[in-house]
């Protein structure tokens, strides 16, 4: 049975740049990837975001940005996830979609993916949140004979067009939503919390200030808050049309969905053909919860990348590290921290070896570190 270094779930940014990463310190490693094709969530999202609507996709280590800066965003961050795992030779492997990490013998891991297993000494978790949309829970949603989708199936404005949409949430996908579908529908925009909106530029300074407020949370093991929950909203130049027409006067949430509307908390009605849960997601973990990662307070606690309840589990694409920027830090840190746990766990070897070279010597893993052959699935 071969022995990994390391195994990534997930080739989405964060993956990428951690598979890059562990591939230049010559670390033993396969990617994990549940979609059938690259593009991580990218490939996912509607056909109306563009290029010019996302708040910029940042380089993977090694290589220039996405050139296109006009075309739909769904089409052009694959053809560069793509392009760059064949430029660098990653070893990513799908679709394979991953039922649960294990703690298998003499301090490995075990991964299953239906049939198949892989074991390795660590692991990189990197499968960010798309998989996991959240949709709370209010009474009546059963009785709506109107139709409800998340952002995660969102399929355009068109789609919407002539009917009376209620998007829910406070977030940058509400106010994107609602600013395409003001200029050609009807729309109420709900939110629990009045929004907070940003008025001044938000520099490199306010991006690492939010970043470090996020990263406490997880340090403190608390669940993690999107990064715009701390930055604040602002209205691109092509929501403006929308704001002209009243679509960002926010009201309060409603207390109860009705078969042709919802019932806001005052008593009133107000009627509705769609609701647009815009609602966000939650980290996809399900399949570490064997690990029992998760801290008393709800969340996984992390030391950087490290999980602090298993140091051999790193997280990336999670809590701060959930942006292209932060997650191309992350993929770095986190192959760090792979590193580091292999040299501090190989045992001390005899006649003055140090712990990196026993490291790497065929007795440990049956093979050189540099090694990039496939692993064997028992």
């Amino acid at each position: 049975m071969e022995v990994l270094d390391s195994l990534v779930i997930g080739a989405g940014q964060a993956g990428l740049s951690a598979s890059y990463h562990l591939r230049r310190r010559g670390l033993t490693h396969v990617v994990l990837d549940a979609d059938a094709a690259p593009g991580g969530a990218w490939q996912h999202r509607w056909d109306s975001l563009t290029m010019h609507d996302v708040h910029g996709i940042a380089e993977l280590p090694d290589a220039d940005p996405p050139t296109d800066r006009a075309g739909r965003a769904n089409v052009a961050v694959p053809a560069y996830f793509a392009a760059y795992e064949r430029e660098h030779g990653l070893p990513v492997l799908r679709p394979v979609r991953v039922d649960a990490v294990t703690a298998g013998e003499d301090g490995l891991l075990v991964t299953r993916a239906g049939e198949r297993t892989w074991t390795s000494r660590t692991l990189v978790n990197a499968t960010g949140t798309w998989s996991q949309p959240f949709v709370p829970r209010y009474p009546g949603m059963d009785t709506f004979l109107g139709e409800q989708l998340h952002t995660h199936d969102y399929p355009g404005p068109e789609h919407f067009r002539g009917r009376r949409v209620v998007v829910v949430g406070g977030g940058a996908s509400a106010v994107q939503f609602l600013g395409e579908l003001a200029p050609v529908t009807d729309t109420l925009w709900v939110t629990r919390r009045e929004p907070v909106w940003r008025t001044d530029d938000f520099t490199p300074e306010a991006g690492r200030a939010a970043v470090a407020l996020v990263e406490d949370r997880v340090r403190r093991g608390l669940p993690p808050a999107s990064v715009v929950s701390v930055t604040g909203l602002a209205l691109r130049p092509q929501e403006r049309e929308a704001e002209r027409r009243g679509a960002y006067r926010r009201h309060p949430m409603f207390v109860a969905v009705e078969p042709d509307g919802v019932r806001m908390a005052d008593g009133s009605f107000e009627r509705a053909d769609a609701i647009l849960w815009a609602t966000g997601f939650r980290p996809a973990v399900t399949h570490l919860a064997p690990l029992r990662l998760r801290s008393a307070a709800g969340g996984i606690a992390l030391d950087g990348t490290t999980a602090v309840a298993d140091r051999r589990v790193q997280l990336v694409g999670y809590g701060p590290s959930a942006s292209t920027i932060g997650a191309n830090r992350a993929g770095r840190a986190a192959a760090r921290g792979v590193a580091r746990w292999l040299s501090e766990d190989a045992p001390d070897p005899p006649g003055g070896q140090t712990a990196a070279t026993s490291r790497s010597s065929p007795s440990r893993s049956g093979r050189s570190a540099g090694s990039t052959s496939s692993p064997v699935r028992t």
